[in-house]
């Protein structure tokens, strides 16, 4: 009898042991990928997507196919890509200073990057060197209109910078990562908490507090930051002045965010009040799982430390995604913690979860 319990014991331990080694296998995980991105596409040859296709919920999501490509490079992402950059005529949003109208360059910059075609970037170059002329001296308070005029609202931090870091990538020109690198530590500096490392939204902000008491710091909202740190220093030279200071943000960001991860692996809307918004949230959860597995890849963070927290939040994250390929439990848009469930999804979750798989399947190539 006591044989056989065991066997028994050692046979269901082995059976979880292998369905936890086979979510996290590259052929999974890239099965994964295809299976959300797929569902994503066909949604827009279906024509449900009524988001405009130069909005920043769309960017976020270019940025997500981008890497599914990188990994995956099915000629299907590359014409769903370019036709994207075609019917915007390889343009922006029309409010020129606004961050989210101009998220999209970054797909054209990458684009760009892989097949150095100049009508790619030739309207963002343009764009660009306004922005870098520039003075962005107002102050960051939430003001009418102040969204459109200065990075006020921590959620800029992944639309903008890495836009004109990317630039600077397929320029070989410096002066937009320095204006990117300028505009990020105003934003930091009025924005981010010292000693919660993390994010508030905006201004308004400060002073409010969740039905806990706690502090508002938006699972989301500090999801974009970490997603544009990764950005920004994936385009950024080891020897760049500031480069020590972003990897010390970004891993001061991490550290913090994997103490509030929830044991199902996720992490919910509201980061300090986990009970109020009881249900997981995968658009913040897949920026989270996206930037610390670039972290571990690139020997920011520790393996040992940060690999099991990666592996829950995969797993939470493919536990979202429906038999047909919708992702779940993404948090429509907003600008705070706010309810997300199994039926609820937008284009900027698909994004996360594409950015997560693309750094999980490298990760695990090794």
């Amino acid at each position: 009898m006591i044989r056989f319990l065991i066997v028994y014991i050692i046979a269901i331990y082995s059976n979880v042991a292998t369905a936890q080694s086979s979510i996290l296998s590259r052929d999974s995980i890239l099965k994964h990928m295809k299976k959300v991105g797929a569902w994503q596409i066909n949604e827009f040859k279906e024509g449900k997507v009524k988001i405009p296709k130069t909005n920043w919920e769309n960017g976020a999501l270019y940025a997500g196919i981008m890497a599914l490509k990188s990994v995956d490079n099915d000629k299907a992402y590359y014409d769903f890509l370019y036709g994207i950059g075609e019917s915007n005529h390889w343009d922006m949003g029309r409010n020129h200073l606004f961050a989210d109208d101009y998220c999209v360059a970054q797909l054209y910059t990458q684009l760009y990057l892989e097949y150095k075609d100049p009508k790619m970037i030739n309207k963002w170059v343009g764009l660009a060197d306004t922005l870098v002329a520039h003075q962005f001296n107002e102050p960051l308070k939430v003001v009418p209109n102040i969204n459109l005029r200065e990075w006020a609202w921590c959620d800029a931090l992944f639309m903008g910078p890495p836009s004109l870091a990317y630039l600077s990538t397929a320029k070989k020109d410096l002066k937009y990562l320095k204006k990117a690198d300028t505009l990020w530590w105003k934003t930091s500096a009025y924005l981010y908490d010292k000693k919660a490392h993390l994010y508030y939204r905006d201004s308004r902000f400060f002073d409010m507090r969740e039905k806990n008491g706690a502090n508002v710091f938006w699972s989301r909202g500090n999801g974009w930051v970490m997603g544009g740190l990764v950005r920004m220093m994936n385009n950024m030279p080891k020897n760049f002045p500031q480069r020590k200071k972003f990897e010390s943000q970004f891993i001061e960001m991490a550290e913090k965010v994997a103490s509030l991860q929830q044991p199902d692996g996720s992490w919910h809307a509201s980061l300090l009040d986990p009970v109020t918004f009881s249900e997981k949230e995968t658009s913040g959860t897949g920026f989270f799982c996206y930037a610390m597995t670039w972290g571990v890849r690139k020997g920011l963070l520790s393996k040992e430390k940060y690999l099991p927290i990666i592996e829950k939040a995969w797993k939470a994250l493919t536990s979202s995604v429906h038999p047909n390929g919708k992702l779940g439990y993404v948090q429509k848009v907003g600008d705070q913690p706010g309810a997300a469930g199994y039926e609820s999804t937008n284009v900027y979750g698909v994004g996360a979860f594409l950015l997560a798989g693309s750094e999980l399947y490298q990760l695990y190539k090794k």
